[in-house]
């Protein structure tokens, strides 16, 4: 699975980098209810900073940026699977899918970690530059801000649901 098409279903919920579990399933080729039914009968591997429930309050506010429908749809609050959460999954849903699956997602995990650690590096530098030469560079911060912009929009256009033929 292409590491970038896991990287869009990660979210950031209560500080923290999750996976939802309808992005899981769909992910293992399985329905959500069974993906479910699987955690609910080893809950005792699932502890909260490893998986939450959405209060309603996060699930309206996420389900607005997926622009879906209010007819229909889960009845549950879905559940938000941390990255040590994803990474248990793989000893509940024991199949050939599910283990390659789990190795992506886990590379995306720490693909998005090096992102951010290399950014944060870079900024310190900067500052560390500008404090040095006591001057600020105003091009290296515009062009970090619009490879962030970039990165974002890129982003969101693959997430938009494509219009057209299916094939």
């Amino acid at each position: 699975m292409e590491l970038e098409t896991i990287k869009q279903s990660i979210h950031e919920i209560r500080g923290q980098k999750v996976i939802l579990d309808f992005e899981l399933a769909k992910m293992y080729q399985v329905e959500t209810k069974r993906l479910k039914e699987s955690v609910r009968r080893n809950i005792r591997r699932f502890p909260e900073d490893f998986m939450f429930e959405l209060s309603t309050e996060e699930w309206v506010i996420l389900r607005t940026q997926f622009a879906t429908s209010s007819w229909g749809g889960q009845r549950y609050n879905p559940y938000a699977f941390t990255e040590q959460g994803v990474a248990m999954l793989s000893s509940v849903l024991n199949s050939e899918i599910a283990i390659d699956i789990n190795i992506s997602i886990m590379r995306a995990f720490v693909m998005i970690r090096q992102f951010a650690l290399t950014y944060h590096e870079l900024n310190e530098k900067l500052i560390a530059l500008e404090k040095k030469h006591n001057q600020k560079f105003t091009d290296i911060d515009q062009v970090l801000n619009y490879l962030i912009k970039k990165e974002q929009q890129q982003t969101q256009q693959t997430a938009r649901k494509q219009v057209g033929y299916k094939k």
